[in-house]
C-alpha cells in the first residue's frame, strides 16, 4: 500500500484552507505582545530608558562590574572596576539613576589590576578607595590605595597607599562619633585618619556573615564588597557571598544592621536580597550592591550581574528598588530584572551613553579608549593629528603590544577602520580579553595574520597594500572578518571564529572581551574612520 505524500494532504485539505490557516497562525502572532527590549541609543547601542516612564536592565551595558555610587545634591556618580585598563576608573553621571554618561577618569597612573572600588565625599572632598592585585607594570602591587579630589571630574591626587595586603573591596563609613573607617572583605575593617588619607592600627574582624545553606551551587563564600549606609536609627552593611562567578546561582547579595559602627552586626532575617536561583534566569550571578536615594525619595540599589549566554560582555550594571519595611530592614525589588521597571521618581532624564565611532578629531582616550595594562610611558605612543591616530609600534604580538580597547554595550556589533602601516609595523582590529586570550586580525605589507585562542593561526595574502580597510563583525558570538580596498568592495576574509568561551569562567581574571586596535613591530600604524555599530 502507498502511504499519501505531502502533495496528496495539500490536495485532499485543500489549498485555500491551507492559506486560511497560515494567515490565521500569522494575525494570531501579530496580535501577540511583542516582548519589550531596549530603546535603540547612539549607533544602536542598548539604551535602559524605554521613554514610557519605564527602563530595562542594565543601566550600563557591557563591563561595568562593581558598581560604587555616591549621590551629590541632584547628581550621581558611578563607577567601576577597571582592572587592567588605563586610564581606569571611568565616573559616571547621571540625574536619574537610569541615563549615564562618563565625565573623566580619575586614575592614570598603573598601580595593578583594579578591584572594587569605593567612591564618597566627605566635607567637600571626594575620595576613592581602591583595591589593587599585582601585576607585571613595574610599581604595582597589592593592596588598597586612596586619592582624592575636590571636584569630581579632577585633577585626582596620584595614589596613595593604604598599607593593605590582604583585604579587597574597600567600603566607606562614617560612625556617629565621626569617626571614619573601611570595611573589608572577610567582615573586617580599619581606622582611617580623620582626613582619610591613611589607615590607624590593623584591620579587626567585626562581623561574621550570614551563610546559605550547604546544598546550593556556589563558586565560594567569599564575603566581599561591604558598603555601609546610614538609614534612620541603623547603619547597613551590605555586601556579597557566594563567590563572584562560577555557578550562576552563586553571587548574592546579603545584609546585616547595627545602631552603631562598632556593631554588633544582626543578620538580616530573610537573607539573601538578591540571587539568581535558576539557570533560565535573564542575569546570572547576581550580587555586589550598593544603595542609594534616588531624586524622589525613594530608594534604589545597584549591583552587578552576567547576562544570560553572554559571560564575554562581562559584568553589567543593574538597578532595582529597594523598600524599607516596617520591621526596619530593606528588600530589593524587580524580580530577577527580566522586565521593565517603573524609573526612579524625579530627576532628569539626559543623554545616555557615548558614540563609540571615533574621527580621532576629538580626545577620547580615557572616556573610551584605554591601554591594557601600560607601561608608565604608554601614552607617548599616541599621537592625534589631523583626524588621524598614530599609534607607535610595541612588542612583536598583540600579547606584548598593549592594545588600545573599549568596552563593547551590546550584544551584536560591528567594528571598522582604515588601517596604515609602516613597513615594519602589523596592525589591526581585535577581540581581547587579556594578554593570552584573544582573537582578530592583523596586517603588514605583505600578509594578513589570524589570531584565534590568543595565538597565530596562520593568515592570507595582503593583496591591498599597506592602506586596507578591516571589518570586524560579532555576532552572537560568532565573528567575521572582511577587508576592503576602498571601503565599499568587501571580501570576507578565510577564516571565522567562535568566541562565547572567551570570558572569566575559563580564563579568570573578571575581564571582558574588548574591541581595540594594536600596532606591534617597528614604526607606527595609522587609523582613520573608525565605526561602531550596533545591531538590534
Amino acid at each position: 500500500m502507498q502511504m499519501p505524500t505531502r502533495r496528496d494532504a495539500i490536495k485532499s485539505v485543500g489549498i485555500s484552507s491551507l492559506l486560511l490557516g497560515a494567515r490565521s497562525a500569522s494575525a494570531a502572532e501579530s496580535a501577540a505582545p511583542k516582548p519589550v527590549t531596549w530603546s535603540p541609543g547612539i549607533e544602536g547601542q542598548r539604551k535602559a530608558d524605554i521613554g514610557d516612564g519605564r527602563f530595562l536592565n542594565p543601566i550600563l551595558a557591557g563591563d561595568h562590574p562593581d558598581p560604587t555610587i555616591l549621590k551629590d545634591g541632584a547628581d550621581y556618580y558611578m563607577t567601576f572596576s577597571s582592572f587592567n585598563a588605563y586610564p581606569g576608573l571611568v565616573i559616571w553621571h547621571s540625574q536619574d539613576l537610569v541615563n549615564w554618561r562618563p565625565i573623566t577618569a580619575a586614575l592614570t597612573r598603573n598601580i595593578g589590576s583594579v578591584w572594587a572600588p569605593d567612591l564618597c565625599k566627605q566635607k567637600g572632598r571626594y575620595y576613592l578607595y581602591i583595591p589593587t592585585k599585582k601585576t607585571v607594570a613595574p610599581g604595582s602591587k597589592t593592596t588598597s590605595w586612596v586619592i582624592w579630589a575636590d571636584d569630581i571630574r579632577g585633577p585626582w591626587s596620584d595614589p596613595i597607599d593604604l598599607n593593605l595586603p590582604r583585604h579587597i573591596d574597600p567600603g566607606h563609613a562614617v560612625g556617629e562619633d565621626g569617626s571614619r573607617w573601611l570595611f573589608l572583605s572577610g567582615g573586617d575593617r580599619v581606622r582611617l585618619s580623620d582626613d582619610g588619607l591613611a589607615t590607624v592600627g590593623e584591620p579587626q574582624h567585626v562581623y561574621d556573615a550570614w551563610r546559605y545553606p550547604e546544598g546550593w551551587e556556589v563558586e565560594s563564600f567569599s564575603p566581599e564588597g561591604p558598603k555601609v549606609v546610614k538609614h534612620g536609627e541603623y547603619f547597613y552593611l551590605i555586601l556579597a557571598v557566594g563567590g563572584t562567578a562560577g555557578p550562576p546561582t552563586g553571587h548574592m547579595v546579603i545584609a546585616a544592621r547595627s545602631r552603631s559602627i562598632n556593631g554588633p552586626w544582626e543578620n538580616h532575617p530573610r537573607n539573601p536580597l538578591v540571587r539568581t536561583t535558576r539557570a533560565e534566569e535573564k542575569w546570572w550571578s547576581r550580587g555586589h550592591a550598593s544603595l542609594v536615594e534616588g531624586p524622589g525619595g525613594d530608594w534604589w540599589g545597584v549591583y552587578h550581574g552576567y547576562e544570560n549566554g553572554f559571560w564575554t560582555l562581562g559584568r553589567q550594571t543593574l538597578l532595582a528598588p529597594v523598600t524599607w519595611t516596617a520591621d526596619g530592614w530593606l528588600e530589593f525589588g524587580g524580580g530577577d530584572l527580566s522586565q521593565p521597571i517603573s524609573k526612579p521618581r524625579g530627576g532628569k532624564a539626559g543623554v545616555h551613553g557615548m558614540a563609540l565611532s571615533d574621527d580621532f578629531s576629538t580626545d577620547k582616550y580615557g572616556l573610551q579608549w584605554q591601554f591594557f595594562n601600560p607601561s608608565p610611558g604608554e601614552l607617548d605612543r599616541i599621537l592625534r593629528k589631523d583626524r588621524v591616530l598614530h599609534l607607535k609600534a610595541s612588542g612583536t604580538t598583540p600579547s606584548d603590544s598593549s592594545p588600545l580597547l573599549f568596552v563593547a554595550p551590546d550584544q551584536d556589533y560591528e567594528i571598522t577602520c582604515e588601517i596604515e602601516i609602516d613597513p615594519q609595523s602589523r596592525g589591526g582590529l581585535l577581540l581581547f580579553y587579556d594578554d593570552r586570550l584573544y582573537c582578530g586580525v592583523g596586517v603588514n605589507a605583505d600578509r594578513f595574520t589570524t589570531y584565534q585562542y590568543g595565538k597565530e593561526h596562520g593568515g592570507a595574502p595582503n593583496l591591498h597594500g599597506s592602506r586596507v580597510f578591516v571589518r570586524l563583525r560579532n555576532r552572537q558570538h560568532i565573528v567575521s572578518i572582511h577587508t576592503s580596498t576602498d571601503g565599499k568592495a568587501w571580501s570576507r576574509y578565510p577564516r571565522g571564529m567562535e568566541v562565547s568561551g572567551y570570558h572569566h569562567n575559563v580564563r579568570g581574571g573578571f575581564l571582558a572581551l574588548k574591541p581595540g586596535l594594536f600596532a606591534a613591530g617597528k614604526g607606527e600604524v595609522r587609523f582613520r574612520n573608525f565605526r561602531y555599530q550596533a545591531f538590534g
